[in-house]
């Protein structure tokens, strides 16, 4: 662990000022969150730049900062295709399925499944995707004590409790309202940020010896068939992620939802190239460190306090930005696909108390979790191998339910049966789940009764 520099005061100083503010607009926005709809999705009225900067925002996480600076520590330039997966899937998204997503008009996910099939694929649904996104939850908490840890010394447990405790609470307080107000501030200043720390690596580590730390599309670390395989798992995960549908479902029209979600895949093509480039400069110039504290110790090592402190507060709003979207999206399931469907008849004051509560429960496992995670792409890409192999291809194929004689049958064995053979076999077989999941959707559907009248007729 590196040492704390005698200016470290100034760097703690901007970093605790960071946090009150999130706190302060986080109270701020809850005098305007006293319903579902402006709690959950901000008053379904986000325009395509807010949308484009809050999406971007929640995309540049834990996996794509920390952890893919890591990738390209550990093996260069193909680390890139961690972020170019999710680039691909949300242009996918956009030209697809964007519009078709707004037009629905639903809160969650699991309530537009339910609309395709019923409610029992809503509930299984519900189930898999509170499974996964505890996990993505608790990788960015580790990923905020990892940096903190880097740039102030010891006490890893100490920190992600800290980092938990800011963006559940402002979560509690104002929901989508604050999330949206601060996601705009904090790509600003990260991209910002990540300029200038890779202006100064760049020059230290040199543009040559950069370029000829890895191949690219290719590398020996990471061959045809493993870039297909992220392509495949990660990329879904952007067609078809809660996260993405909650600021779809936010905006104020359906080409509002497709031009950010275009708008926002672009920004993440030289945004991916940059991040990993850092990595391959971090193992250049400091070769002795852990892949992810690439990040953190480029910026502790070549920038001024002053601006370490803005960086690391950059740095920290985007692993929070992504931490309060996931969290928020967990909650609005537990909240709206399960607690109103078990009790109809709630009051809008009892819905917001439920909302506000289960905020904090879902944070308190999620923080749980985090204190005994491995490295911050295995959770993640672990999480993501679940949700995918339960969801994408009933949720995909629903939009054309119709047309491909499709059953809420199908449906829920093939979550069932996608999701669990995800979780026994996902870390050896990442695609296994998805190969599975279409096999059941399938061939329950077409075996039904359902769809042979369907045939006849």
């Amino acid at each position: 662990m590196l040492d704390m520099v005698d200016d470290s005061w100034i760097v703690a100083l901007v970093v605790v000022g960071y946090l009150l503010l999130m706190i302060w607009v986080g109270a701020a926005a809850a005098r305007r969150s006293q319903t579902i709809e402006s709690f959950f999705l901000a008053g379904r009225n986000l325009s395509p730049a807010v949308l484009t900067a809050t999406l971007t925002a929640t995309i540049l996480g834990a996996s794509s900062t920390l952890g893919m600076a890591g990738l390209g520590f550990r093996e260069g330039l193909t680390g890139a295709w961690w972020l170019l997966s999710g680039a691909i899937g949300l242009l996918v998204l956009s030209i697809f399925f964007a519009e078709k997503v707004r037009s629905a008009g639903c809160y969650t996910l699991p309530e537009l499944l339910g609309e395709r099939y019923d409610s029992r694929v809503r509930y299984g649904a519900s189930a898999l995707i509170l499974i996964s996104w505890v996990g993505i939850i608790a990788a960015q908490i580790v990923a905020s004590g990892k940096l903190l840890g880097v740039l102030f010394g010891p006490g890893l447990e100490v920190f992600m409790v800290v980092s938990a405790l800011v963006f559940v609470g402002y979560t509690a307080l104002g929901g989508q309202r604050s999330i949206v107000k601060t996601d705009a501030v904090q790509i600003s200043i990260l991209l910002l940020g990540l300029l200038v720390v890779a202006w100064r690596a760049f020059h230290l580590a040199g543009p040559d010896e950069i370029l000829a730390g890895g191949s690219f599309p290719t590398s020996q670390a990471r061959g045809g068939i493993d870039v297909m395989v992220l392509v495949l798992v990660v990329g879904s995960t952007y067609i078809a992620g809660p996260d993405i549908y909650s600021r779809l479902f936010s905006a104020k029209d359906p080409k509002a939802a497709r031009v950010s979600a275009f708008a926002a895949a672009l920004l993440l093509i030289p945004i991916a190239f940059i991040i990993t480039a850092l990595g391959i400069s971090a193992r250049i110039l400091f070769p002795g460190i852990g892949p992810e504290e690439a990040l953190p110790v480029l910026i502790s090592e070549t920038l001024s306090p002053l601006g370490e402190g803005l960086l690391a507060a950059a740095l920290l709003s985007a692993l929070i930005s992504s931490a309060d979207t996931t969290l928020l999206t967990a909650t609005s399931i537990l909240s709206l696909d399960l607690f109103r469907r078990a009790r109809p008849g709630s009051s809008e004051r009892t819905m917001m108390i439920v909302s506000r509560g289960g905020t904090v429960l879902i944070g308190g496992v999620a923080l749980l979790s985090a204190l005994r995670l491995p490295e911050i792409i295995g959770a993640l890409l672990s999480a993501y191998t679940v949700f995918a192999g339960g969801l994408i291809v009933p949720l995909v194929a629903g939009f054309w339910r119709e047309r491909l004689r499709l059953t809420s049958g199908g449906a829920l064995a093939a979550l069932l049966g996608g999701g669990g053979t995800a979780i026994l076999f996902g870390a050896e077989m990442p695609l296994l789940g998805m190969v599975v999941s279409a096999a059941l959707l399938f061939s329950v559907s077409w075996l039904s009764p359902q769809s042979r009248r369907l045939i006849r007729g």
